[in-house]
């Protein structure tokens, strides 16, 4: 316990000794985690703006001319409720229909109204995952009683195709920026461990296992990625809402509140951070530890 209770305090006075390379390390791993954390909220945001289109996006059902409005009401829209995808199925009357068209064309309805409505019931039914469009419709229209559905299918090929766009971006930026923080943390461990190669050096040559001269440098790297953990959350939370309001003020959207999201944030930053640090201070080190004593100083 003492030993590993060493090699913490080994780790830490790593980060103090070498603290120019530190800050530069945690300056760019802040901005990585910075833009990568931008992804996903972007990410969050747009899927969010896409679920309310969809759940705004109601499919207009017509039924058959001789469906009674008992009928409609009492057996054919239960039967559309117990669709998985359905979330929300109304009613809509021939007389409501009718009532809106004479809104709607005001004066020039009166000359083409006849002695019948000849415009069907109806229901109004709200998907709750616009990508099984398809299946879904395919299970109303089984329906007994269903005439036919208003096509939605663009619209929700659409939306499906922007969400997996933004989706996959953000998966792309993510794993770049990893690759890209990961190389300058593995950099930055690599010139301490070059000013403290004599001291490597020595413990190899008096028999230090891999493990003891390993964990002080992966220490190094993992409290360099807890510190920029903990500073890309705090920028992220201060910038989130300027943002925003300045998007909002070009696109209008209803955006998702960052206190709702913050907790995930933050420990996904720092999870993250500890990650890239623990990983980049292991490769840096495996080069070392695959040679011996004088090895190590090139003798």
């Amino acid at each position: 316990m003492r030993g590993f209770g060493y090699l913490i305090k080994e780790g830490l006075k790593n980060v103090w000794a070498n603290r120019m390379m530190s800050l530069a390390s945690i300056g760019v791993l802040v901005s990585c985690l910075l833009i990568t954390g931008a992804a996903v909220l972007l990410s969050l945001n747009v899927n969010s703006v896409v679920e309310s289109v969809g759940r705004e996006n109601q499919v207009t059902v017509y039924l058959d001319d001789n469906v009674t409005e008992l009928q409609a009401i009492k057996e054919i829209a239960p039967e559309v409720r117990k669709i998985a995808n359905v979330s929300e199925c109304m009613f809509y009357s021939k007389d409501e229909a009718m009532q809106q068209l004479e809104d709607e064309l005001g004066d020039l309805f009166g000359e083409l109204q006849g002695d019948d409505n000849p415009l069907p019931h109806a229901l109004h039914v709200t998907m709750d995952d616009l990508s099984l469009y398809e299946q879904t419709a395919d299970e109303i229209t089984s329906v007994k009683g269903v005439y036919k559905l208003s096509d939605r299918s663009d619209v929700a090929n659409k939306l499906t195709s922007l969400n997996d766009l933004v989706t996959h971006i953000g998966m792309w930026i993510i794993f770049v920026l990893g690759i890209i923080s990961l190389f300058i943390i593995s950099n930055s461990i690599r010139m301490t461990m070059y000013s403290r190669r004599f001291e490597i050096s020595i413990m190899k040559s008096v028999g230090a296992t891999n493990w003891f001269v390993r964990v002080p440098f992966v220490i190094e790297g993992m409290v360099i990625g807890i510190v920029s953990g903990v500073l890309s959350s705090l920028c992220i939370a201060f910038l989130y809402g300027g943002i925003i309001v300045a998007v909002q003020y070009i696109i209008p959207f209803s955006e998702i509140s960052y206190s709702d999201v913050a907790l995930h944030m933050t420990l996904s930053f720092i999870l993250l951070g500890m990650i890239i640090g623990a990983m980049g201070a292991a490769i840096s080190i495996s080069r070392y530890l695959k040679k011996e004593g004088g090895e190590i100083l090139g003798w």
